[in-house]
This record gives structure tokens, C-alpha cells and sequence, in this order.
């Protein structure tokens, strides 16, 4: 199956017991008053879907936010939720492209095998004439076996050294951020990572879904990305890095890492060389 799933793809399969959804809208960040994404959830979801909670299944030993949290507790939270790691595992979100390959790539990170995302998400679903349900979803558990995949996940040494090399590392926030000529939405720093180029998270997407393979491909190479060769994505907090990620695996890219950390914490180390235009 491709890594995108349509509505009536995923109509098809609804009932299949090696099938489970999961809602992973996370809310933005800046945004006032915040928005409760689990509250929109419990309104109107697509039947059987479970609210997979990125901020609840994160690491809460750091104040960084979205960190991956260890092995052990991302299974039991994902089998708790009827996610097996051998299941077919359909991600959406309410509307938009932001949070759900952040869920995938967790996903696929710790082992999950058959991770697709909905194109389109909720409101696609609705277009498409299907059915919506609300309230509270009870699922079966599942047996999630977790095998951690350490090359999808880059720490702040391995990124420095990747900076030395002159690797590729893409940075998903807007231009401003990146440039540093607009200030970021917590107190930190604005401006980028020395040889990183800027590929906003947006430019992947069209009226709420990714663009085509081949749009994608030629974004990609306008921005020089060699897909052949080892690519780290970043963005403010680990979670758009993610719609960079999914962006270049469907165009067929096969070393693509996440700086988990992102701006968050290389901004506020203290060896980060920080650049600004």
C-alpha cells in the first residue's frame, strides 16, 4: 500500500480487525485561546478511531517538547489504544497536514510495520460522504512488539557533526523563523543551523493534502536535496521535521533522519552556532 491511503481506501478496510485508526491532530503552537484538539475529537471522529495524544505518549522527564519517550512506554501506550505493531495502522488528522507524520514516524520508529497516512484527513473523510462518530472509543488491546529504529532519531552531537560534514539538514519553519527576522512562538532564539537550508513544512502541502510525487521530487531538488544521500530534518519542536520526513520517503528517499531535539534544543544549548540573515 502507499504511504497515503484515500477515503475510500480506508472505508474498505474499516472493519478489518488488522486495521486500526488513530487521530493524531496535535494543536498548534501560538495559537489563543489553545486549541482542544481531544475535545474536537471526542465531537466527531472517524468510526473506531482511537486519540493517539503525541504530548501524552511524549518523554516528561525534559522540558523539551514531543521528545520520544523510551521503548516500554510507547508500547504499552499504543497497545493500550488497539495499535499492534504488526496491524496496519491508519494516522489522520482533523484538518490539514501538521501533526500526523509526527505520529507516523514515531510509529515506524519503534517498530511499527504498515504505518499509512489518510490524505486529507477528517475533512476528506467527510467529503467523501462518509459517516463520522463522537464520544469516547474503547479498543481491544494489541501486542505492540517495539524495535527501536536508532537511525531514524538524530541527537544534538550527531547533528553537529552532520553540520562539520556539510550533510544535508532541512528545516521545516516558516522563512522568518529561519532567517531570524521573526521571533519564534516560545523564548528562544530565532535564526538556524549553520549550512541548514530552509524548506517550510507548507510548501509540501496543497488545499490540505501533500502535493504529488512528482511536485514533491522537484520541490526537493529545487531546494538541492539529493535523495540518494543521508538527510536530517528539523523544525521547532520535532513535529513538522516530520512532514519533511514523510515528504521525502514518498518521493523515495531511504536515509532520512529527525533531529528530535529540533530548534527547541539547539537553540538553547550552549555549543550551538546560531546563524541569522
Amino acid at each position: 500500500m502507499s504511504l497515503l491511503i484515500t477515503p475510500q481506501q480506508l472505508n474498505s478496510r474499516l472493519k478489518d480487525p488488522g486495521t486500526i485508526v488513530l487521530d493524531a491532530t496535535l494543536p498548534p503552537v501560538g495559537v489563543t485561546p489553545p486549541v482542544d484538539t481531544h475535545a474536537r475529537y471526542l465531537a466527531k471522529h472517524i468510526p473506531g478511531a482511537a486519540f493517539f495524544d503525541i504530548d501524552e505518549i511524549s518523554d516528561h522527564t525534559t522540558t523539551l517538547p514531543h521528545m520520544l519517550p523510551n521503548e516500554r512506554e510507547f508500547a504499552k501506550y499504543v497497545s493500550f489504544l488497539g495499535a499492534g505493531s504488526d496491524m496496519t495502522i491508519v494516522v489522520y488528522e482533523q484538518e490539514g497536514v501538521f501533526s500526523a507524520p509526527r505520529a507516523w514516524w514515531m510509529l515506524k520508529t519503534f517498530g511499527a510495520e504498515d504505518v499509512v497516512i489518510l490524505d486529507g484527513g477528517l475533512k476528506a473523510w467527510e467529503e467523501a460522504g462518509y459517516a463520522t462518530h463522537s464520544g469516547y472509543v474503547t479498543c481491544k488491546p494489541a501486542k505492540f512488539t517495539p524495535r527501536f529504529d536508532a537511525g531514524a532519531v538524530v541527537g544534538f552531537d550527531e547533528l553537529q557533526q552532520a553540520i562539520a560534514a556539510g550533510e544535508t539538514i532541512l528545516d521545516a519553519r516558516s522563512k522568518g523563523r529561519f532567517d531570524g527576522t521573526a521571533p519564534e512562538p516560545r523564548p528562544i532564539s530565532s535564526g538556524h543551523m549553520p549550512g541548514a537550508t530552509n524548506i517550510p513544512f507548507l510548501e509540501l502541502t496543497e488545499n490540505g493534502r501533500f502535493k504529488s510525487k512528482d511536485a514533491l521530487k522537484d520541490l526537493f531538488e529545487s531546494k538541492g536535496v539529493d535523495k540518494k544521500k543521508p538527510v536530517i530534518t528539523s523544525c521547532g519542536s520535532g513535529v513538522t521535521a516530520a512532514v519533511l520526513a514523510f515528504g521525502l520517503e514518498l518521493i523515495g528517499a531511504k536515509h532520512v533522519a529527525l533531529y528530535d531535539g529540533s530548534w527547541c534544543e539547539y537553540a538553547q544549548h550552549p555549543e550551538a552556532k546560531i546563524e541569522k540573515l
